[in-house]
């Protein structure tokens, strides 16, 4: 019984940073649009920020990505120790 309480909180864990990390992109992402937004509408900035709007988004997409690769590798390594012990107990 025990086991399994802590694999449910485990993955309810899990979900809840790769829910919150999905959220928080979507709001850097959101408030990062502003100045790009304005900056390109001046004619000589519009190429370089176009450029620096794709490094930008690029970077923040990779970020947010790693967070949540590593929550799953995270994840699966707290269960691995959950069968373990589990397993422990059973010899």
């Amino acid at each position: 019984m025990r086991k399994e309480r802590l694999l449910s909180l485990q993955e309810i864990v899990e979900r809840t940073i790769e829910e919150g990390a999905t959220t928080v992109e979507q709001v850097h992402r959101s408030i990062a649009t502003m100045p790009f937004d304005v900056l390109e509408k001046i004619d000589a900035l519009q190429k370089p920020i176009g450029k620096a709007r794709e490094i930008h988004d690029e970077t923040v997409g990779n970020i947010y990505e790693t967070i949540r690769l590593l929550n799953e590798r995270a994840g699966e390594i707290a269960r691995g120790l959950l069968q373990r012990g589990d397993d422990k107990k059973s010899e």
